[in-house]
């Protein structure tokens, strides 16, 4: 094996795009015609910016990324309180986004950046607005869009043209059905349905296709039936019940911390 020269390591740069002087290009970056790498941006390794590609200002895109044309990333929150601060947008490393996708650096009213994870992709016309977490391995389909301050969790799955109101969480390994419109928590491993925008029970294909254990996905199915189909008892106690007899299972104590933990918004229920 030959070993890289200097040059070798140069990134490739079309000669119609335009780099800031404060930029950091990684080795083996290619940026094509037309693109346009603001002030203080990083581009780690490997990563390859397409044509007409537009990076802002305070941007980080990790190594072996790949951005596809027209895509917006590090822009200005659409936020009337935004008053030009410096805030910074963070893309991890092996994350795809595709045409027209758009998203908005942080607030310093908000977490200050947004963030998302590593290895996820972002389909046509996507939005992420400022404030936002997503997490690893996440997939937006064409046109989902995420409100401000959303958090969505690790291989969570958002269906093509659903809107995410903004404080909403999204849990872990969730799935959003296409055209839904998302007011509430969804709890990790939920599937919420389109047609009435309520829990409509788990993602029970993604759990496998994860590899889940039987096992799991039992303790899983269980836990979920006991909160949200024994009505007879108030929610508070449905819950104890689970704590107490799902202890020793880590996938049900992950599913219980999101729903205890303080949040903006209320939970999303399944229909009566």
């Amino acid at each position: 094996m030959s070993i890289a020269t200097i040059t070798d390591l140069k990134p490739s740069i079309h000669p119609t795009a335009i780099i800031s002087n404060t930029a950091v290009i990684g080795d083996h970056v290619s940026i094509g015609p037309y693109s346009y790498v603001g002030d203080h941006v990083h581009v780690g390794a490997h990563t390859t910016l397409k044509a007409h590609v537009v990076i802002e200002s305070y941007t980080t895109i990790g190594e072996h990324c790949t951005v596809h044309p027209y895509a917006v990333i590090g822009n200005d929150p659409q936020s009337v309180s935004y008053k030009g601060e410096p805030t910074k947008t963070m893309i991890g490393h092996h994350t795809v986004i595709r045409e027209h996708a758009t998203i908005n650096r942080g607030t310093v009213q908000g977490r200050g950046e947004t963030r998302v994870g590593n290895h996820c992709y972002l389909m046509t016309s996507c939005h992420i607005a400022h404030d936002s977490i997503v997490g690893d391995y996440v997939q937006f389909a064409n046109c989902a869009t995420i409100g401000g301050h959303v958090v969505v969790g690790d291989y969570a799955i958002l269906g093509g043209l659903c809107a995410v109101h903004q404080f909403v969480r999204i849990g872990h390994h969730a799935m959003i059905s296409g055209m839904a419109g998302v007011k509430y928590d969804v709890i990790p491993y939920g599937l919420l349905s389109a047609e009435d925008t309520k829990l409509s029970g788990l993602n029970l294909i993604g759990l496998k296709r994860r590899g889940f254990s039987s096992d799991e996905i039992q303790s899983i199915r269980r836990a979920y039936n006991e909160l949200f189909d024994h009505k007879e008892k108030p929610f508070i106690e449905r819950l104890a019940d689970v704590k107490k007899f799902y202890k020793d299972s880590k996938a049900v104590e992950q599913l219980l911390h999101f729903i205890e933990e303080q949040s903006d918004r209320s939970l999303c229920f399944p229909s009566d």
